[in-house]
């Protein structure tokens, strides 16, 4: 009997909003990886010789606990203007834009509920949609994400869905620690996810591929019959992931994931595009060219980390080997930095990089114990106006680092910096805005 292998490029993943109250398809790029160890202790004997002249060296490996599971991958980041209709696989009812990766931002700024196409934060919220799709645009705030515990969804890893014995790794209680954008000049924008999770199970079973909804007494790949939370891949409609959510004589129903946008080839944004506006919170100290405190940087690359610093609670009892209880937020980071060419020009109402540097390094401005700078990174260009997919980064009030001198065949700056809120405790460290063209 031959072997079935299995290989990456035949993987997709799935994430399920807590409740099965949303599903979406999420491309992701080779690299993504997960993994789940174990945390043991080590008991060791060391005695001095006896009359005969041994002495036991041995030792002893015991499990305390399962780690949480890691997580990671990429994806590019990919707005589109919804068709509308709310068809099944849609993003919404309305024309509006949304991102394909946007339930990924939504666990990340601790939204717990997804309801009529965006999220809020139903417990205890203290301000409006933490995403929010809108006819020209769509909007990210980390309003809301002040919490000691972040939201999860389950991630399904699925290999070979258009086969007759795929596999399936299901993560539960999955929660976002890290998203790092990175602007390469020659390449596609991209974010780095990074995260845990609960437990990793084979779920490969649980799966039943058929054109027709399953009903109540069929079978899925382990013989079992069709049960709440089985997955359906429907072979007559180019292999879309169902989760049955209800199963009985007459009432099965199921959740179709949302995949809108992730077949398209207009919506992946252009790094070399992207432009970089700061603006100087105090124009006396920091000028610009004309004492406007602008500057107008053309970069050549740059990145922009957002974390949620996550650890997990896993007890430790004596005589069982536990599971990770829940994750434990830390301080959320928001930093980053850019590179650009050393430039320098005679006229021009807007700072250069020369500029920057020489109003950086005065003696007013080293006094400052934080400066503040608007930054808006405009990933992919300008526009605005859907006509080209592209996102914004703001951040109104970064603390900015002395550049550094990269000194190549064109001298370079390099230059990092921090978003940081209106105090200590504010959420306001940074928002994000999507737009995006309707797919082709």
């Amino acid at each position: 009997m031959a072997q079935q292998l299995y290989f990456s490029r035949d993987s997709k993943l799935f994430i399920e909003w807590s409740g099965t109250t949303g599903l979406w398809e999420v491309p992701i790029l080779d690299g993504f990886s997960f993994s789940q160890a174990t945390n043991s202790s080590e008991i060791t004997l060391a005695e001095m010789e006896s009359t005969t002249g041994s002495s036991r060296r041995g030792r002893r490996l015991f499990n305390d606990s399962l780690a949480p599971v890691e997580w990671s991958f990429s994806t590019y980041m990919r707005p589109f203007k919804s068709a509308g209709g709310g068809a099944a696989g849609n993003a919404d009812n309305a024309a509006e834009v949304h991102s394909v990766e946007e339930v990924l931002w939504a666990l990340m700024a601790a939204s717990d509920t997804y309801s009529s196409y965006q999220f809020t934060r139903a417990a205890n919220a203290v301000s409006g949609p933490v995403v929010t799709p809108g006819t020209g645009s769509e909007t990210i705030t980390f309003a809301e994400s002040n919490r000691s515990v972040l939201p999860t969804a389950t991630l399904y890893f699925f290999v070979n869905t258009a086969e007759a014995n795929p596999v399936v790794y299901k993560l539960t209680n999955g929660a976002v620690n890290e998203a790092s954008i990175d602007f390469d000049v020659d390449g596609i924008a991209t974010i780095n996810w990074s995260g845990f999770a609960k437990e990793i199970t084979d779920f490969s079973g649980s799966v039943i591929r058929q054109a027709a909804q399953p009903n109540n007494g069929e079978t899925t790949i382990d013989t079992t019959a069709v049960a709440v939370g089985d997955i359906w891949i429907d072979s007559d409609n180019d292999d879309a992931f169902h989760i049955m959510t209800n199963i009985g004589a007459g009432t099965e129903a199921d959740v179709q994931a949302i995949d809108e946008g992730t077949s398209a080839t207009n919506n992946f944004i252009r790094n070399r595009l992207t432009q970089l506006a700061i603006t100087a919170d105090d124009t006396t100290t920091f000028p610009g060219a004309s004492s406007n405190g602008i500057y107008t940087l053309t970069l050549t690359g740059g990145n922009i980390t957002i974390t949620n610093n996550l650890t997990y609670l896993v007890p430790e009892e004596l005589g069982l080997v536990n599971k990770p209880i829940e994750n434990i937020t830390g301080a959320r980071s928001v930093s980053g930095n850019f590179t650009c060419y050393l430039a320098y020009e005679d006229t021009g109402n807007n700072g250069t990089s020369t500029d920057f540097f020489n109003d950086l390094t005065t003696t007013g401005s080293l006094e400052q114990v934080v400066n503040k700078f608007d930054l808006i990174f405009k990933v992919g260009g300008s526009a605005a106006d859907n006509s080209v997919p592209e996102v914004q980064f703001h951040l109104d009030k970064a603390h900015i680092e002395i550049p550094s001198h990269s000194i190549e065949d064109v001298i370079s700056l390099e230059t990092s910096f921090h978003g940081l809120g209106d105090s200590i405790g504010d959420t306001d460290e940074v928002a994000i805005t999507y737009y995006g063209p309707v797919p082709t």
